[in-house]
């Protein structure tokens, strides 16, 4: 099996299958449908406080394999002596402005300035919650090597990011992390976008991360594809798999997979263990802000699938199955 690179037509990237990413044809369906929304898509009761014990990072992982989950697709990962950060985002608001657009609903549990030292930093694509300018700036003193889809480096580069740190990837790419770190980007089916006139400029990616003794697979965002089953075979099994379940609706169906899809996924990744992300952070979507992880427990019971659930900040090795349950507290 091999994973083909990206295509463009007429200047700009395009998925794998045919895919309808909501573009200005479904706006007003969109409108009308957030209008009418009765879910409890932002949480009555504040989330949080969550805090992250900073010092835990001076001791490495038993096992080799510990998470931090600081919110959405913002995670800590430690594996095999490395330290990479994806899709950081620790502003208050995915908007092109800090006085509107959606808002976090529980503040990020460790301080970007208690961060320990990074070995790189990875960056899916271009959209407001996995590519923040105001966290990006924080690095642009800390010589991190940057790791991203196509066409992204731009904004890096914008945000402070020297030239030099900033390495992008098509899909197949693969860089090495040290001596026995391998990252490869690899196919996501959804699109990208910072504004309304600049879609698909840029590539949208996956990312397969193997140390010298685990394999794990950082989905980003995607929507249901077969090439899920090509990955899975060409680069699985993996022990960890980290895969979107929030932001989904009928109307975006093709871009975002929802747990019924993202499970799915897993197994045709070959998956031991599933870990739910890009959910409980942000009202992206109009279902209730814990509906995903309801919705996954029912289809994991289901489909026999493992998870992996941190409370949000908790540094958690990855062992087996775990569940925190940290949100049942704050059901309304």
């Amino acid at each position: 099996m091999t994973i083909a690179s990206s295509r463009r037509k007429g200047g700009k990237y395009i998925n794998i299958v045919p895919t309808d990413a909501a573009g200005l044809g479904k706006f007003l369906h969109i409108l009308k449908a957030y209008a009418t929304n009765k879910e409890e898509s932002i949480p009555k009761k504040q989330l949080g406080p969550f805090k992250t014990d900073a010092s835990i990072y001076k001791t490495p992982a038993d096992n080799g394999l510990r998470i931090t989950w600081i919110g959405h697709s913002s995670l800590l990962i430690e594996i095999d002596g490395k330290r990479i950060l994806t899709d950081p985002v620790w502003s208050d608001r995915v908007s092109f402005s800090q006085w509107m657009g959606p808002k976090r609903f529980f503040n990020p549990p460790l301080p970007l300035e208690q961060l320990p030292p990074l070995d790189a930093v990875i960056v899916s694509h271009d959209h407001y919650d996995h590519l923040d300018k105001a966290t990006i700036r924080f690095f642009a003193d800390k010589e991190i090597p940057f790791y991203t889809s196509m066409g992204v480096g731009r904004y890096l580069e914008k945000f402070g990011i020297i030239k030099n740190f900033i390495n992008e990837m098509d899909w197949g790419d693969s860089v090495m992390l040290g001596d026995d770190c391998v990252i490869t980007a690899a196919p996501a089916r959804h699109f990208s976008g910072r504004g309304i006139f600049n879609r698909d400029q840029t590539l949208w990616s996956s990312f397969v991360i193997k140390g010298h003794t685990h394999n794990i697979f950082f989905g980003a965002d995607s929507g249901w594809f077969e090439e899920f089953h090509n990955i899975g075979d060409t680069f699985g099994p993996f022990d960890l798999t980290m895969l979107e379940i929030g932001a989904y609706h009928h109307l975006w169906a093709d871009i975002h997979m929802g747990p019924n899809h993202a499970t799915n996924a897993h197994l045709a990744l070959k998956g031991k263990l599933m870990m739910p992300i890009h959910w409980g952070t942000f009202n992206l979507a109009l279902h209730a802000w814990h509906e995903p992880v309801d919705l996954l427990l029912k289809y994991a019971k289901e489909k026999n699938i493992e998870l992996f659930l941190p409370s949000p900040g908790t540094p958690t090795e990855v062992k087996g199955a775990f569940n925190s349950a940290w949100w049942e507290p704050f059901l309304s």
